[in-house]
């Protein structure tokens, strides 16, 4: 495999903190995942919405995207307007902004063969914008120091740098579907600095397979993140615990073990999943076999049972009320708000234990309710 597979900005995060996992990346099989589909479908759709809100004569694509559905055009949507809202923003620093729509990066002066695509980018004297869609709803991204977004920096301002004074550099992910928008911003000699002392080297570490292993949360999408040694060392570390005497767990030994579990139960399934791949493809591991599953019974041919079952004098068929997402598709979402805008809710969430830096408010517990009678 080439070389410049190995330095993608996507992965800048993973790559950075551990250079050598790139070439070990590189060498594994790309599987694609029906996830990675949905949201080149979905950043496809932002695309259209977009250049169509800028007045370009463009193609509806729906037809083609395989996962296209009633929540994909509203998360595209509300992207496509927040871009026209920074657009309206950077008008009032130049008459004309330069707004560029799935535009190729090249950081290739810092990073080898290092080059990206910027969802939207929006340059104005004084200010460049890089905003990047995020479709996924497994792992909230943050725009802090975010290294894929500060690499598309890096890219835009080499290429308009020349021709616009850009001190201030603004870098904003739009997760719709995790309710984020997350905003980080620092001055072109922050990012420039933060090129030539961190990006540079380690990168040129990376390239040539080099650098020291370390295991950590950018492990999450490591292709070899099942079988890597220096992972499992980190995570057998994490699960040693000098445990004091007593019959049960303090509150504040099950304090220290919360920030680990995540890693841990993270690392045991990726190694399950790994095993059983493994498995089915020949290789043997002592004590363990494959077998079938649990699966449920299903019909072979739906339309002979209801004509079936209806010839027996029964009704095959249930009633319910279609879910809101599918109601909305139906009904469009102009129609649906206004027959149905009134009548929709979001009840609140279970509560799940977060660390305290997660920026979603505190939980309204019974005891908080009690707290002060």
């Amino acid at each position: 495999m080439a070389k410049h597979a190995y330095l993608s900005a996507s992965a800048s995060h993973r790559w950075l903190a551990c250079p050598p996992s790139a070439k070990l990346c590189a060498e594994e099989e790309d599987r694609g995942s029906p996830y990675a589909q949905q949201g080149t479908d979905a950043h496809e759709l932002c695309q259209y919405l977009v250049e169509k809100a800028l007045g370009l004569d463009v193609k509806d694509p729906t037809e083609d995207l395989t996962w296209y559905d009633a929540e994909m055009q509203e998360a595209a949507e509300g992207y496509c307007s927040y871009v026209m809202e920074q657009v309206t923003e950077a008008k009032k620093l130049c008459i004309d902004p330069l707004v560029c729509v799935e535009q190729t990066l090249d950081f290739s002066k810092w990073v080898e063969h290092g080059f990206g695509t910027g969802d939207c980018v929006i340059v104005a004297d004084g200010l460049l914008h890089i905003i990047d869609f995020k479709y996924g709803v497994g792992v909230l991204v943050e725009a802090d120091k975010n290294s894929q977004m500060m690499c598309y920096a890096l890219g835009a301002l080499d290429t308009f740098g020349d021709l616009y004074d850009i001190p201030c550099i603004k870098m904003t992910i739009y997760q719709p579907r995790r309710d984020n928008v997350d905003t980080f911003e620092l001055t072109t000699e922050e990012l420039l600095h933060w090129a030539d002392e961190v990006l540079a080297p380690t990168a040129k570490l990376a390239y040539a397979g080099e650098g020291d292993f370390h295991a950590g949360d950018h492990c999450v999408f490591c292709k070899v993140k099942a079988t890597c040694r220096e992972r499992a060392k980190y995570c057998q570390e994490l699960a040693k615990y000098d445990f004091a005497e007593g019959p049960t767990l303090s509150t504040e030994e099950i304090g220290d073990i919360l920030p680990k579990i995540d890693s841990l139960v993270s690392w045991a399934e990726d190694i399950k999943s790994y095993a059983l791949a493994q498995a089915l493809a020949g290789v043997h591991y002592d004590g363990y076999k494959v077998v079938e599953g649990r699966s449920n019974r299903k019909y072979t041919d739906e339309a002979k049972v209801a004509q079936a079952v209806m010839q027996a004098g029964f009704d095959p068929y249930e009633k319910k009320l279609l879910g809101v997402t599918a109601m909305q598709k139906q009904l469009g979402k102009k129609q649906f708000n206004e027959l149905l805008g009134g009548l929709i809710y979001k009840p609140q969430g279970k509560p799940v234990l977060a660390p305290e830096t997660d920026k979603r408010p505190d939980f309204n517990t019974a005891a908080e309710d009690f707290k002060d009678i």
